[in-house]
Parts: structure tokens; sequence; C-alpha cells
């Protein structure tokens, strides 16, 4: 982790592992839609609109990975003064709500036929609103500062203060009486969900979780390149 503090070995290491991070991308998403879309059965009380699930469960679950990756790269940032962990939070926001929104768009859509209506203030949905505004609230906060440096620290200290809805989401539907299913997959006794819809599944959110390091690490690097070209930038006009 510290090795790659050296923004110019952070690009040399990235550069190395992103072409295979992409292919790996491309791959997997294709082979996880054709499963989810043409293999997969229809469930026999959704019929099709299970398909939805395929798109809305991986999204879901990157929509909270991707905040304990910005709230993790947040404390290095904040503790070690990691100059690449500090850009790596920034990178990871836009990122992280685009999965949540897509999240919450997905889960409407899916529940217009099952539950009879687009929305519910139930724990788990209500929750996941939290987090797609902490996201924004975190953009929002380190780009309002003149100062860079500070923007960054009080987005960072929001992005820790943030973490505890975390387990709030992913407890809601045991904790409270809620609309939405309990948890099907990661769960003590094993899945519950059928082997023919749990491996699509599976395919899905690993494209998801690669996805996801591919634009991080594209973003990650643009940053890098733009702190360059700024410094250089600085250098000729001195």
């Amino acid at each position: 982790m510290f090795r790659l503090a050296n923004p110019n070995r952070f690009m040399q290491w990235s550069g190395k592992i992103l072409p295979w991070c992409a292919i790996a991308t491309v791959l997997l998403l294709g082979a996880g839609l054709y499963l989810a879309l043409f293999v997969a059965p229809p469930d026999y009380q959704q019929g099709e609109s299970v398909r939805i699930m395929y798109v809305h469960v991986p999204s879901a679950y990157m929509a909270t990975m991707v905040y304990a990756v910005m709230a993790a790269a947040s404390a290095v940032a904040l503790i070690w003064r990691h100059p690449v962990a500090d850009i790596a939070a920034r990178e990871a926001a836009p990122l992280g709500a685009g999965f949540t929104l897509l999240c919450l768009v997905t889960g409407s859509l899916w529940g217009k036929p099952m539950w009879g209506t687009w929305w519910v203030w139930d724990a788990r949905l209500t929750s996941v609103l939290v987090l797609f505004f902490l996201y924004l609230g975190y953009i929002a906060l380190i780009n309002a500062f003149d100062e860079p440096t500070r923007g960054a620290r009080a987005g960072a200290i929001l992005a820790l203060v943030g973490v505890v809805n975390l387990p709030i989401i992913k407890f809601s539907v045991d904790w409270w009486n809620t609309l939405h299913q309990p948890a099907s997959i990661f769960r003590l006794g094993g899945p519950t969900i059928a082997a023919s819809m749990l491996w699509p599944l599976a395919v899905m959110a690993l494209g998801f979780t690669l996805l996801f390091v591919t634009l991080w690490l594209i973003r990650i690097r643009s940053a890098l390149m733009a702190a360059k070209l700024r410094a250089l930038r600085l250098q000729q006009a001195a």
C-alpha cells in the first residue's frame, strides 16, 4: 500500500493490470447478461421480472462495497497522508453514487409489479437512499472549499461517519419488519436461491466488481495525470 503512495509507481502498476481488468470485465458482463437473459429460468412467482435481480443485486452489493472502499481510502489518507489514497477516495465516489442510483431504479422497477408500488419507506430502501445522499454529500463537500486539502479532509471525515449506515443497510431486514425480502445469498445457512439462478448472479456480481475496478483505475490515472499537468503549467508560469 505504501509503495503505491508514489504516483509514478502507481501509474506503472495500474498500467499493467488495467488492460486485463478491462478484458475480464467485458467477458464476465457479456457472459453474465447471456446467462441472466437466456439461460436462467423465470421464477415461479415473479416470472420474467426476476431478471431485474441480475442487475439489482450486483448494483446493491457494489453500492455498499464501493462506499467501504471509499471510507477505507479516506482513513488511509487521514492517518498516513497517503497522496494516492485521497485521490482514490475522491474518484470512487461518483462510481458508488452511480451504482447506488442503479440499485434504487432497478429496485423500483421490480417493486411495481411485485409490491404494487414504485417506492415504500421501507427500512432497506430508506437506508440505501441515505447512502445515495451520503455519496452526493461527499462529492459536494470535497468541492466546496477553495483549498483542496481542506475539502479532502472534510470529505474523509464525512465518509468515515457514514460507515455507520452500512450495517444498517445489511441488517435492516433482520432488525425491522420490512417489505424487502431477507438475505438469500450471504446467510449462515447457505444460499436459498436455486443454483440455476445463483451462478448467473455470481458472474454478474464479479463482472460489476471488475467494472468498478476498471473505471476506478482509469479515473485515478486521469486525476494523477491532470495533477501532473497542472504542476508542469505552474512551473512554466513561474
